[in-house]
């Protein structure tokens, strides 16, 4: 049951609505995540600002999918899980790499690190041991990707906040959010 439900477009401001249709012009359609957070136009600027910065930075598209599979999982975000799986395809990644993530693995010592510094970051609240953070240097991250997966995660996290507290109804291909199912 959703306890937060989207805005309607036709119900929104004139510039929250421009936003909404900026969203559908890019992607083809308006997720519900961002409807929902077009209840707070501030949040959902926020939200759009983040990513578009995000996007311009040193990691991939791919990476940055790992990550937001792999904190989607830790966080258990039912809604990011899905919509992201099917993002993460379109960006290339394979079921095997996305499922290897949310459990916080790679299939390349690159990739493994992305995963496990995004779990880390997530259940250790930040405070990630020093001899873990030299194990992630030492898979190939340099401390610009530590600080740029940092700032995908917290850009995931509120998300996955977002979808959680008001139980967003997926529109995407629902994917299970047990790794077992």
């Amino acid at each position: 049951m959703t306890t937060i439900a989207p805005l309607a477009i036709d119900q929104a401001d004139s510039t929250t609505a421009a936003t909404l249709n900026a969203v559908k012009s890019k992607i083809g359609m308006i997720p519900n995540l961002y409807s929902t957070l077009a209840k707070a136009p501030s949040a959902l600027n926020n939200y759009l600002a983040q990513n578009e910065a995000l996007a311009k930075g040193n990691l991939t598209h791919a990476e940055r999918e790992l990550i937001s599979v792999a904190a989607s999982q830790a966080n258990g975000c039912h809604y990011c899980i899905s919509a992201h799986t099917l993002i993460g395809k379109g960006a290339g990644l394979t079921a095997e790499q996305m499922l290897s993530a949310r459990a916080g693995k790679g299939d390349t010592p690159r990739n493994a690190a992305i995963a496990a510094f995004t779990h880390a970051l997530i259940e250790q609240r930040g405070h990630v041991d020093v001899a873990k953070l030299d194990g992630f240097k030492a898979a190939g991250l340099s401390e610009s990707d530590l600080l740029e997966i940092i700032a995908n995660v917290v850009a995931m996290t509120f998300s996955n906040y977002a979808n959680n507290v008001a139980r967003t109804a997926i529109d995407f291909p629902v994917v299970a959010l047990e790794l077992n199912a």
